[in-house]
């Protein structure tokens, strides 16, 4: 690869190659991405004060990335996930009259798109453009069965860092067969910095309804109206300890949802045209890997704005449709958008 902002990132043990890419705008942002995952590994921003804070967690090395896979709740540090986004039901869906059971990996349900799902792939850079509101385009490909989805899956994802201060993430999809799909990026936010805790940063979220879940955190098909409760976050109140829920959107025009550091002066707000946020406080390590810059990542070390479909949509007709048909294309856009006070 002959692009001078293009770097090798390591070798993994089947021996393939993972790369990073770093794009800056004009006004001195930096996106790290890694095509190890499509992964951003690294976001800093200029502050007011002169300072530069980086507002993402992630790892230093390949080898780090890999091994948090094996960890009890793997953290999906930065990474897209797919082909199915959260949980699905003991892995079981019916399309076209057909069950399907897909591989299980999180107790006796599918997370995240299965075993060898999309975090751990390596994407294969496609383009890169380093003029006015610089991106990174990476495709990936999956075949037909992988993790026992149905039919060749091929994706387009692009990450653009715009003049603006947004991350813009634009995914494309198309099938050879029916099948389901829910793409969304995991990124773990903390405008403090991602040595600090999200405790003291203040979020706001557009929606007072959210998925009912189960014990097991499957849906019960149910949509809860939380106005006035504890999950009711439409004026801000600081992050909370623990979150793991999916809020329904109603209007694609507004923000989904923002997060404000005091200490940095720093917002960042969400925009999707995805009809659900998910929102999870998290990124324990557990002491067994560090993070960057040898940070011992906890529980309350950044915040999930995973913008997707509801989790276990293919079992619930009230739910928007996961379906993907033959020849149609998938597409989705969500924008991450920075402002500094």
């Amino acid at each position: 690869m002959s692009n001078s902002i293009i770097k090798l990132f390591g070798l993994l043990p089947n021996e393939d190659v993972a790369h990073s890419c770093e794009l800056t705008n004009k006004k001195g942002m930096c996106l790290s991405i890694i095509n190890y995952g499509a992964t951003v590994s690294s976001l800093k921003i200029p502050l007011e004060n002169g300072q530069i804070a980086d507002v993402v967690l992630g790892f230093d090395t390949l080898k780090d990335y890999v091994a948090s896979f094996s960890l009890p709740g793997a953290p999906y540090y930065g990474s897209t996930v797919g082909r199915f986004a959260g949980r699905i039901n003991k892995g079981k869906f019916t399309l076209n009259g057909k069950e399907i059971q897909l591989n299980i990996n999180n107790e006796q349900n599918t997370l995240h798109g299965g075993i060898h799902n999309f975090s751990q792939k390596v994407w294969e850079i496609e383009e890169v453009n380093e003029a006015n509101n610089p991106f990174i385009k990476l495709k990936l490909f999956s075949p037909d069965n992988e993790e026992h989805f149905p039919g060749d899956l091929s994706v387009e994802l692009k990450y653009t860092l715009s003049e603006e201060n947004e991350v813009i993430i634009e995914y494309k999809a198309t099938a050879t067969e029916d099948t389901i799909i829910n793409l969304t990026h995991h990124g773990y936010f903390n405008l403090d910095g991602h040595q600090h805790a999200v405790s003291e940063q203040e979020l706001t979220v557009n929606s007072q309804k959210i998925v009912e879940l189960k014990a097991d955190n499957i849906p019960t098909g149910t949509i809860l109206d939380v106005s006035n409760g504890s999950f009711d976050f439409s004026s801000p109140k600081k992050c909370p300890v623990k979150i793991d829920n999916t809020f329904v959107l109603e209007s694609k025009e507004e923000f989904a949802a923002t997060l404000y550091s005091k200490k940095n002066n720093l917002k960042m707000s969400v925009f999707t045209d995805q009809p659900g946020v998910h929102i999870y406080v998290g990124g324990d390590c557990g002491n067994v890997l560090k993070g960057k810059e040898n940070t011992n990542y906890h529980a309350l070390s950044g915040i999930c704005f995973e913008t997707q479909n509801f989790p276990d949509a293919p079992n619930h007709k009230n739910f928007p449709t996961a379906l993907l048909k033959k020849g149609e294309v998938y597409q989705q856009k969500t924008i991450y958008k920075f402002e500094t006070f």
